[in-house]
């Protein structure tokens, strides 16, 4: 017999292993090996759970329902301690084996997908994410269960598929009105709502969404938990984009953000914005509030979306950026934990260095010479992505079944695993398909790496950590296909630097660049030439190295306008002070800070003036700005003679008097 169970408790004394000799029957049984590994699951000490489940593994026979069982309760432990490829790997091969008919397994096939989507929303892999809430609702094996599910699956599709999102949301409420639910749970639902009305831009609809949330957890109370500020945050953000500011400081003063008792949560020294350009395509207009936490250690252990302008994946994107961030641990110690929880900040992207997208050049390489072969790839959906999906889906069957190893395949293939509905690891699937037939029709160098590196890349749920980039992509180099051609070993670089580059030094990425920077087989104008010469600018100017920034970016012959890589940045002679610091945050008694960015005209004056990260979020994002607007800087030339410069970036901290 086989341990049978009914998620949660043990209903028979079955054997997973049967021996004739009882004589040679380990002291425990397996039985009592899996209720002693239930109980650790139910802890505290997830090394202990890992343990006591990777013993039992041992002791069961691979591929059998039991084994199965053992692999879906081992993935939730290793999770728990950090190893999430393990965990996934563990979830689908115990998925494989569970029996699909046995009704008693709902609840771990359940388990195993709300496993997979946890770590693929860690990594921000949102589609993936998404697509393992879906089977878990499917799975659900209660009431409760598909409630939990629909509530992360929402999540995930506000930032991926905002019409499937307000379709879960329909069924989300639809469940919740058969069930007598506590009114935190009926908030965290209401909250669903609001994140959803407010990336659709309906700030109306979120405001009175976002109010009812928090009247449901007991209104502006001083009893505050961090739900209650999530929620709180959530209406201060509808009421400020729906014009209402004042309402909105009254909520934001009832979140605790800006308003510390003791330390200060002030730009860490690693707290840059994102260049605007690369893959995600960040446009100096896009703006994004990401909510993230603060290990003791100072790195950023979760980034999440909260609001974006433009395509979800924009959202994504500004999280990723986060998730570079780090604090001095010291400065981390001062700030409370409750306020290193579910931090918010404002974000935009900085026009200083804009960096040309390699996964462009990629692409472009690739549809060209399918283009040339007569196989041309379809264009890019005008309409939403999902709404693409099924046609893609369709394009590329009919394609297959025509001629599998086709160009015609490949360009569907291409144009699929480009969808960013698609999860990481279908993605994955779909570029070692497409690696196959590039490298059997001889595809040139650079149009079969856009699918090796997806390959490589898409089935890690740690691929955006640097040691993980370097493990994957440096084998690249030296593959005899890529190291021949100048264009697809310099694209190679190139990736493997902005992967590696934490904001930290730069010796190691500058090292990794230079090679490209210096490559004769490279056109002096070559996109990834000079790609790979402003990423070395603009590490030589983070670490004071200005006149070799200057000399650096002079390379790329583009115009040497950034006044971060002058000898002396523009000097400014005139302030407006304390008269910048805005009212309604001094009668709230907020704090907090604006990392600016602007350009300095012929005459001295800032113009283009935008915060790039703000801090609480759309509290002193215009103060910022206006300080800047109003201030005089001395006339300055720059390297080409020219008056003026772009780009330039400054801090302004609010500290109320006293």
């Amino acid at each position: 017999m086989g341990i049978r169970v009914n998620r949660g408790m043990i209903v028979g004394a079955g054997l997973l292993l049967a021996s004739a000799a009882t004589a040679q029957q380990p002291a425990r049984s397996v039985q009592q090996d899996f209720e002693a590994a239930t109980a650790l699951d139910a802890g505290t000490d997830h090394a202990a759970a890992l343990a006591a489940w990777e013993a039992l593994e041992k002791r069961t026979k691979p591929g059998t329902r039991s084994n199965a069982i053992v692999l879906v309760r081992k993935s939730n432990a290793l999770m728990l301690v950090g190893r999430r490829d393990d965990a996934v790997a563990a979830a689908r091969a115990g998925l494989e084996k569970l029996p699909a008919t046995d009704a008693t397994l709902m609840g771990d096939r359940y388990d195993a997908y709300f496993t997979i989507g946890g770590v693929a929303m860690s990594a921000l892999d949102y589609a993936g994410a998404a697509a393992a809430f879906a089977q878990a609702e499917a799975t659900a094996p209660a009431p409760t269960q598909k409630l939990s599910a629909q509530l992360w699956l929402v999540e995930t599709q506000i930032f991926t598929d905002p019409a499937a999102a307000s379709t879960t949301l329909g069924r989300l409420y639809a469940q919740a009105a058969t069930m007598k639910l506590d009114k935190s749970v009926t908030a965290m639902i209401q909250r669903r709502h609001t994140r959803l009305l407010l990336n659709q831009g309906d700030f109306a609809g979120a405001r009175a969404s976002a109010v009812k949330a928090v009247t449901l957890l007991g209104g502006l109370t001083t009893s505050t938990n961090l739900q209650d500020v999530s929620a709180r945050s959530d209406a201060a953000i509808a009421l400020l984009l729906y014009k209402n500011p004042d309402e909105a400081r009254r909520y934001m003063a009832m979140t605790g953000a800006g308003r510390l008792s003791k330390g200060e949560f002030d730009p860490a020294s690693e707290m840059r914005a994102p260049d605007c350009g690369g893959d995600a395509g960040l446009k100096p207009d896009d703006v994004a509030v990401v909510e993230f936490s603060i290990d003791p250690d100072g790195s950023v252990s979760r980034a999440a979306p909260v609001y974006a302008t433009g395509k979800g994946q924009v959202g994504l994107a500004f999280a990723r950026a986060v998730r570079g961030w780090s604090w001095q641990p010291d400065k981390v110690a001062s700030i409370p934990p409750f306020y290193r929880y579910n931090a918010r900040v404002e974000m935009r992207c900085s026009t200083a260095f804009e960096r040309p997208s390699i996964g462009s050049s990629l692409d472009a390489a690739l549809e060209q010479w399918l283009a040339g072969k007569g196989a041309a790839v379809p264009p890019p959906p005008e309409g939403t992505q999902a709404a693409a999906l099924p046609q893609q889906r369709a394009a590329l069957t009919a394609a297959e079944k025509a001629s599998p190893s086709s160009l015609a395949t490949l360009a569907a293939v291409y144009r699929l695993m480009n969808n960013g509905i698609v999860s990481r690891e279908e993605t994955a699937e779909l570029a070692r398909r497409g690696l196959t037939i590039a490298t059997a029709q001889s595809a040139p160098p650079l149009a079969r790496l856009t699918f090796d590196v997806a390959a490589r890349s898409g089935s890690m749920t740690d691929w955006w950590k640097p040691a993980v980039v370097q493990r994957l992509l440096t084998p690249l180099l030296s593959d005899p296909a890529y190291a021949v051609d100048p264009q697809a070993r310099s694209a190679i670089r190139l990736l493997i630097a902005d992967g590696i580059d934490n904001g930290k030094g730069g010796e190691a990425v500058i090292a990794t660049l230079r090679p490209v920077a210096t490559d004769k087989a490279l056109a002096a104008n070559d996109p990834l030439r000079v790609g790979a010469l402003i990423r070395i600018a603009s590490i030589e100017q983070r670490t004071g190295q200005v006149q070799a920034a200057r000399n650096t970016f002079a390379d790329t012959g583009l115009s040497a306008s950034q006044c971060a890589i002058m000898d002396a940045p523009p000097k400014m002679v005139s302030d407006i002070g304390s008269r910048a610091f805005p009212m309604e945050a001094m009668r709230w008694g907020f704090e907090g800070w604006t990392v600016t960015q602007f350009d300095v005209s012929a005459d001295g004056r800032s113009e283009h003036t935008r915060a790039l990260l703000s801090y609480p979020p759309f509290i002193f994002s215009e103060a910022g700005s206006k300080f800047f607007d109003t201030a005089k800087f001395a006339k300055t030339y720059r390297p080409d003679g020219g008056l003026g410069c772009g780009g330039t970036v400054r801090r302004v901290v609010f500290r109320l008097p006293g």
